[in-house]
């Protein structure tokens, strides 16, 4: 918010103009209070950070009525391509920025583990990252090589240039080896796909997954917000938000975007099942 404020000296020991300037000062703070907020944020990326941002966008067109949030869901890599084209003011990652996406910077709001998810009939109920990889390359094949019951792996993922797909094969280091049975757009999509196959596996992010599949363990540390955050968990990844660095935001964009990395939005972060930073 930008304010101009005039600053008055007085002379002398006359009351009367003493009390014009306390006058004209609360006057100036008064209208400092009640002006508005206004103009446009536009985000545009990631998909796994939908529930984090509407919950961010929604709270803050509440308190400011003169700002209207815009959400582009178009996936982490196009997010970051529109910040750097100026076609949005804020980028949406769920993932770290690469070495050729010059000319941006990032900052982390909040981590999201993912989930390993299996058929909930499957007896499987802990790998290593090791592990994982393997049955996501095809190395291996059989489930009863990883202690659960003759079966074939039919491994599930989402569509290449998702963050959460990103996400997943560079933390195991599978990238581009992966063989998946379905690609798809969507982490309910993949939830759906698993807890319909008893001999699926899948990924998704840890705030999306519900009772229709399991969660398993990795190298038996459990998913959740604490070993999250502490790193314990293994298998995780950033919610970015990405700026233009030779371009300054909007007032409106630059107070959403300081308000979002702030201690102050962390409850509605959490609420919307991802893990915050501030």
């Amino acid at each position: 918010m930008t304010t101009v404020m005039a600053l008055l000296a007085g002379c002398g020991g006359d009351t009367t103009a003493d009390d014009t300037t306390d006058d004209t000062a609360s006057n100036d703070a008064a209208q400092e209070e009640t002006a508005e907020l206004s103009g446009t944020v536009a985000t545009d990326g990631s998909t796994s950070m939908e529930e984090v941002i509407g919950a961010l966008g929604e709270q803050f067109m509440a308190d400011n009525s003169g700002v209207s949030v815009t959400y582009n869901p178009t996936g982490s890599g196009a997010g970051i391509e529109a910040v750097s084209n100026g076609s949005c003011d804020i980028g949406l990652a769920s993932r770290d920025l690469k070495d050729d996406e010059t000319g941006v910077k990032a900052i982390t709001v909040a981590k999201d583990g993912i989930a390993i998810i299996v058929n909930p009939n499957n007896p499987v109920a802990d790998l290593s990252v090791e592990q994982i990889a393997q049955l996501a390359t095809g190395e291996i094949t059989n489930w009863a090589d990883v202690g659960g019951t003759d079966g074939q792996v039919v491994f599930m993922g989402r569509e290449a240039g998702s963050g959460t797909r990103d996400g997943f094969e560079s933390i195991t280091g599978t990238k581009d080896a992966c063989k998946y049975q379905n690609e798809l757009t969507s982490t309910g999509e993949v939830i759906a796909a698993v807890a319909s196959n008893p001999n699926a596996i899948g990924y998704a992010s840890l705030s999306a997954v519900d009772e229709t599949v399991k969660a398993i363990t990795v190298g038996g540390v459990e998913p959740t917000e604490e070993t999250v955050l502490d790193g314990s968990y293994q298998i995780q990844r950033p919610f970015v938000m990405v700026t233009r660095e030779s371009e300054a935001l909007n007032p409106a964009a630059q107070a959403f975007f300081d308000w979002a990395v702030s201690a102050d939005a962390a409850d509605l972060i959490r609420q919307a099942g991802a893990v915050p930073l501030a």
